[in-house]
């Protein structure tokens, strides 16, 4: 039994389309940044080893997943909905808004472990869970942002341990 990893999915989510803010991505540690590329770089891998087109990385996307990767951290939880209740989706519509006309759909995957992650150890896991592996090989999604974040004593179901969290935020706009 693997009590301190926890992969987690949700579902995708379609709304018509309708304006909202948009974010941007702030820095962060090398460290964190080359995961986040090696998910990028292994996950495109895998969906064109699946005849999909590739994900391009998306600055809003990523700047709605390094938030919620942040505050995950920061107040102890891990859950796909806000610490306030607020919906991944609505969460995620504030970065990556909706146009005013035509489609938009969004998904996320969550993953953290104990200690350092790694691209390799957040794809295995996500590949391995029917959910996330939907999310991974569904054809519909253009855009991915992903927001690697650490902590050296996380409050909360973390148990004040060091522990590294991924958020990738799926999406497609038309």
């Amino acid at each position: 039994m693997r009590l301190c990893v926890a992969p987690l999915a949700a579902a995708a989510v379609l709304f018509p389309a309708a304006a909202s803010a948009g974010g941007t991505h702030s820095s962060r540690q090398s460290t964190w940044l080359a995961v986040d590329q090696g998910v990028l770089r292994q996950m495109n891998q895998i969906r064109v080893a699946h005849h999909l087109a590739p994900l391009s990385l998306s600055a809003n996307l990523s700047a709605a997943a390094l938030q919620h990767s942040r505050e995950m951290l920061t107040d102890g939880y891990f859950a796909h909905n806000s610490a306030n209740g607020t919906p991944f989706w609505q969460r995620i519509r504030s970065f990556y808004p909706r146009p005013r006309y035509g489609y938009w759909s969004v998904a996320e995957n969550l993953y953290w472990t104990p200690g350092r992650a790694t691209a390799a150890g957040g794809m295995k896991w996500w590949m391995t869970s029917p959910p996330h592996r939907q999310n991974i090989l569904d054809p519909k999604w253009r855009q991915i942002g992903i927001a690697t974040l650490g902590s050296a004593d996380a409050p909360g179901s973390y148990g004040n341990l060091a522990v590294t969290v991924i958020t990738i935020d799926f999406g497609v706009r038309s």
